[in-house]
């Protein structure tokens, strides 16, 4: 039986291996300079005070069925989506909610349960202890970012070591570093599931009459506080996604899916945006970027 009293954080959704509001009084997580801590102070919540208080969501992409969106209602902790992605050789689960209740195992169970887990970065690790015992499947998780698991684990996860691990038949983690150093991206068929690895911004939704130096997308060393990543960080970026072809990016919330045959080449100007944004016009870094 999984404990449903152990402690999660309030502002980022990790669940932590104890129970015990005295022993828990920081989450190692949003103490990082990447999250925060709101300014009422840290607090914590559990599964079992959830229940009754919040729902998951499910709903198919508008585009294909097999992708489907699952995420929290009202909105908790960073308030990202998941994707349940369905192929012939089984189900993947692309990152994570904290929030997980018999209903949701239901409809899961009904499209074919979870054969498989990645989790893109720390921020999202939340309670996959709690899924991966739940669907009896393998997580993957970057083996750079082992250091902020906040949970013990005899068995289930799997570390992936080098660039890029195909988790099932067709279905591709590549790990582009940047925001954590393990930090990744699914590759499946024409589609790139991106979390924040970088980010999807609000220019990236209008496709017509785009003026010259207009993003789709921002690199961002945290998000929230708006630090950026390094000229080389972003460079390493495109070239661990070059040998990839995609027409559809989904990113970590709700709404934020690129549609458009021309999304690759978009990253890569954006890639030369916010590097000639921070100075670098003729550097060696937009020398580097090429198709």
């Amino acid at each position: 039986m999984f404990n449903d009293d152990l402690l999660i954080c309030n502002a980022c959704g990790t669940q932590f291996d104890t129970c015990d509001r005295n022993v828990l009084k920081n989450c190692r997580i949003c103490d990082d300079p990447r999250q925060f801590v709101p300014p009422t102070g840290q607090s914590f919540t559990t599964l079992a005070a959830m229940r009754g208080n919040y729902e998951t969501r499910m709903a198919p992409d508008q585009t294909n069925n097999n992708i489907i969106s699952i995420w929290t209602e009202p909105k908790f902790a960073i308030g990202q989506r998941a994707f349940l992605i369905k192929t012939p050789h089984g189900n993947v689960l692309w990152d994570l909610v904290t929030y997980l209740n018999g209903e949701t195992i239901r409809k899961i169970n009904q499209e074919g349960g979870i054969q498989a887990i990645v989790i893109s970065h720390p921020h999202y690790y939340t309670t996959h202890n709690l899924w991966a015992k739940t669907f009896r499947c393998r997580v993957y998780l970057a083996a750079e970012d082992k250091e902020w698991l906040c949970q013990r684990d005899p068995q289930g996860r799997v570390f992936i070591e080098g660039y890029k691990k195909e988790v099932i038949k067709g279905v591709t983690a590549v790990k582009v570093g940047g925001h954590f150093p393990g930090s990744l991206v699914l590759h499946w068929e024409d589609r790139l599931f991106i979390a924040d690895s970088f980010v999807t911004v609000p220019s990236a939704l209008y496709h017509e009459g785009r003026l010259p130096g207009t993003a789709t997308f921002s690199f961002m060393w945290s998000i929230p506080n708006m630090i950026p990543m390094s000229p080389q960080a972003i460079v390493n970026i495109w070239n661990a996604l070059k040998p990839y072809e995609f027409t559809t990016t989904h990113g970590a919330f709700t709404g934020l899916d690129v549609r458009d045959s021309r999304v690759k080449q978009r990253l890569l100007e954006s890639a030369k945006i916010a590097i000639r944004a921070m100075g670098y016009e003729e550097s060696q870094f937009i020398e580097q970027l090429s198709e």
